[in-house]
């Protein structure tokens, strides 16, 4: 597929004041990553450690908090990863869903989906 990046607002928890990242599309991330100097400066909080695999095999333990992201005109709250500064933003599966997006992997971009439901609404 390749890949491919796009600007992210991250924002604080009260959506007040954001910081526009340039984050790796990263559909095999559960969730996204924000260095944790850029999330402790707009006042995210971690909430948990979460152990993650990672590509080259290795796990690690890293916190996660949730805050205020925009994308593509929209505005939700997010699961992030407090990511060592050494490492790329990235833009993680769940995210993408909490915006009902979806890889283009021809074109390179980001698209609107349906979200799905998987039970039937209205009838028993």
């Amino acid at each position: 597929m390749g890949t491919f990046s796009v600007d992210v607002e991250i924002g604080d928890p009260e959506g007040r004041e954001f910081v526009v990242v340039n984050a790796l599309v990263d559909t095999c991330a559960t969730y996204s990553a924000v260095p944790a100097s850029l999330l402790s400066r707009l006042g995210v909080e971690p909430r948990d450690d979460r152990r993650f695999n990672l590509a080259d095999g290795r796990f690690t333990w890293l916190p996660v908090g949730e805050t205020t992201m925009r994308l593509v005109g929209k505005e939700w709250t997010v699961p992030v990863i407090f990511s060592p500064e050494d490492t790329r933003p990235l833009l993680g599966a769940t995210a993408l869903e909490i915006f009902s997006l979806v890889v283009d992997p021809n074109e390179r971009r980001l698209v609107s989906s349906n979200a799905l439901l998987m039970q039937a609404t209205g009838t028993e």
